[in-house]
C-alpha cells in the first residue's frame, strides 16, 4: 500500500492589518505519496510560497494539521521544529543562498558537518551529489565564480546532503533564462527520483509543474487538482 508522506488537513492561514483581514489559505487538503513528485501554481500572491513555509516549519498555520514523515508538525515546539528543518526537509529557494565565502564543495557539506556527521564523511557526501548534478568539476570554486544555472545545481545538492524526507522547492528556476531553466528542472526531478526524495514545488512555471506526477492549482485561498 502506497504511503503518504506528507498530509494536510484543514490549513487556515489569515494575515490581519489594520485595514483589512486577508485569507491566504482557506481550508487546504492535499497529501503526497513518498517518493512522488508534487506541484502547485497560482498567481503571484496567491499563497504558494506561505504554504511552503509552514510545511518547511519557517512559518506557522492558524489552524489545520501537516504530518510529514510521521510527524505532526502543526504541533511541534520551536526547539523541535529546528530539528525538523535541518532533517527532515531539504530547501531549494528562488535565492540561492550560497554562503560566498565557501566552495561549493563546502556549502554542499556544510549542513551534513554541523548536524554530526564527520568532516571527512560529510565531504565524501558532498561530493558524490555534486557528482549527481553534474557539478563535480566546479566543486572547488567560489558562488561568484558559477553561473546561475550552476549556484541552483549546487543548492539542489545541498538539499538532499541530509538525507531529508521531503524536498521543499521555492520557485526553484525564477532567476534563471530558458536554457538553464530547462537543465535545473531536469536535475532537480531526476535528483529528487534518484536519491528517492519526496518533492515539492511551488512555480510560475508550466514547464517545471508539468513535470511533476500530480499538481495543484492555489486560488483564492483555495487548491484544486490540475490534469498534467
Amino acid at each position: 500500500m502506497e504511503r503518504n508522506i506528507v498530509e494536510v488537513s484543514g490549513l487556515v492561514k489569515d494575515y490581519i492589518s489594520p485595514v483589512e483581514t486577508l485569507h491566504v489559505l482557506r481550508g487546504v487538503n492535499f497529501s503526497v505519496p513518498q517518493g512522488g513528485s508534487f506541484s502547485i501554481t497560482g498567481s503571484s500572491g496567491s499563497g504558494k510560497s506561505t504554504l511552503l513555509n509552514i510545511l518547511g516549519g519557517l512559518d506557522r498555520a492558524d489552524s489545520g494539521e501537516i504530518v510529514v514523515d510521521g510527524s505532526r508538525v502543526d504541533r511541534l515546539a520551536e526547539k523541535h521544529l529546528t530539528r525538523y528543518r535541518r532533517k527532515s526537509v531539504g530547501f531549494i529557494f528562488q535565492f540561492h543562498y550560497l554562503l560566498n565565502d565557501f566552495t561549493a564543495l563546502e556549502n554542499v557539506m556544510l549542513p551534513a558537518y554541523i548536524s554530526g556527521l564527520s568532516k571527512k564523511a560529510a565531504l565524501e557526501k558532498a561530493r558524490a551529489l555534486l557528482a549527481d548534478v553534474n557539478m563535480e568539476d566546479r566543486a572547488n570554486h567560489l558562488p561568484q565564480q558559477l553561473s546561475g544555472g550552476e549556484r541552483q545545481r549546487v543548492a539542489v545538492a545541498r538539499s538532499i546532503v541530509n538525507d531529508p524526507a521531503v524536498i521543499l522547492a521555492d520557485e526553484p528556476t525564477g532567476n534563471l533564462d530558458k536554457e538553464n531553466s530547462e537543465l535545473v528542472t531536469g536535475i532537480l526531478y531526476g535528483a529528487a527520483e534518484r536519491w528517492g526524495k519526496t518533492l515539492i514545488v511551488v512555480t510560475h512555471d508550466e514547464d517545471v509543474a508539468s513535470r511533476a506526477s500530480s499538481r495543484c492549482l492555489l486560488s483564492g485561498g483555495i487548491l484544486s487538482e490540475r490534469e498534467n
